[in-house]
């Protein structure tokens, strides 16, 4: 009787999944590429902060990518600030900064005097916006490589819209390894999943390494104030302050030219922590963002029924069937979405995506677990 009864709520969840899914699919297929005019007029005046820790593999590429962009230098300064790092990455930064004026350092070590933080990073970005002199403060992270257009692309979309805050995509390289294509098809569904949502005003999602928005209104929300314990949420905690006063004034530039490059973990322990960190924030949401949390709700408990399944095969061996059939339509309706979605990021999608999921499923429930109830190591760090 109980195992009937847990079946019939796992279906119900599957059957929620599948909708949200479904939607999101919806909502995506509604977006129209933005696409920049042959002779665009530059006038916004950014400044873009990056955070960075140990980072000397990838500083110099990131800001070579930015500073040969396809938009005036008089109207974009680079402001890198340095958190503690005890490689060379201030140094590179410093041997650049002789050859393009527009590049700023800031040491977060001098600022900080010592003083022991759970959210560095935020710390890192409020203390660079004290130096920015853009109207438009942009974020990304020291191992991304831009588009030459990019810029001109945030440019024009902010001439052409009324926002304050730009939310725009992202992409994981691949180099064909299991754990590579696994993050690359996981972080691409949710970069989709992000453009959905932000789209249909459903709830807001974003990422850090490709965020803008407007200076004044960074002040205007008090920053970080009331999130700059946590140590996550510098990107989507900081949407939903500015999305409570400008409801209408939040946008997801979709555009192939805004598209950020990034890395994606090295291994499968440091994966675990990045997603670990990510999923610390989800209770934050419960008050701030109650749409998304019910979703997070919904995937978290749908997938520990999931888990949970093939262990009472133990007691019942036809759990093993209804276990095939449940991968079976949760496949179906993640294809649905994760097809037009790579189509957007020009990304062959992987045939094999069906077989990666007991591995989607087992960091589903771990990372919700244990951003909840854990600690994680970041940046070799250990966080709260």
């Amino acid at each position: 009787m109980l195992l009937k009864i847990f079946l019939i709520l796992l279906a119900f969840l599957l059957v929620g999944y599948a909708t949200i899914i479904l939607l999101y699919r919806k909502w995506f297929l509604q977006l129209q590429p933005f696409n920049i005019s042959k002779n665009f007029i530059a006038t916004t005046h950014f400044s873009i902060i990056i955070p960075a820790r140990n980072e000397a593999l990838n500083i110099k590429n990131c800001l070579l990518s930015i500073i040969q962009q396809n938009y005036p230098t008089t109207l974009f300064e680079i402001i890198v600030i340095d958190d503690h790092s005890t490689d060379e990455t201030s140094v590179i930064v410093e041997q650049l900064q002789q050859q393009f004026k527009n590049i700023k350092l800031i040491k977060l070590a001098d600022v900080l005097n010592g003083k022991i933080l759970n959210a560095y990073k935020k710390k890192a970005i409020e203390n660079a916006i004290q130096y920015a002199s853009g109207q438009w403060i942009i974020t990304t992270d020291a191992d991304c490589i831009v588009k030459e257009n990019w810029l001109a692309t945030f440019n024009e979309f902010i001439q052409k819209n009324k926002t304050v805050f730009i939310a725009a995509p992202v992409a994981f390289t691949n180099n064909g390894s299991l754990l590579q294509s696994f993050q690359y098809i996981d972080f691409m569904s949710m970069q989709g999943i992000t453009a959905a949502s932000v789209h249909a005003g459903f709830h807001n999602m974003c990422n850090g390494a490709n965020l803008a928005y407007k200076k004044d209104i960074f002040f205007e929300v008090n920053g970080f104030k009331g999130i700059d314990n946590i140590a996550s949420g510098d990107d989507m905690l900081l949407m939903n302050k500015i999305k409570a006063k400008y409801k209408n004034e939040v946008s997801f530039l979709f555009s192939n030219d805004a598209i950020v490059t990034t890395h994606p973990m090295p291994s499968w322990k440091s994966f675990f922590n990045q997603r670990i960190r990510w999923a610390s924030k989800a209770e934050q949401f419960k008050t701030k963002d109650n749409n998304i949390f019910l979703v997070l709700v919904l995937v978290y408990l749908f997938n520990v029924g999931l888990f949970v399944l093939p262990f009472l095969s133990f007691i019942n061996f036809h759990c093993l069937y209804y276990w095939f059939l449940f991968i079976f339509f949760k496949t179906l309706a993640e294809l649905a979405f994760a097809l037009p979605v790579a189509k957007f990021f020009g990304q062959r999608f992987i045939w094999w995506f069906p077989f990666l999921q007991p591995i989607h499923i087992v960091y589903i429930v771990a990372s919700g677990w244990l951003g909840k109830f854990g600690t994680f190591s970041w940046k070799d760090r250990n966080v709260k």
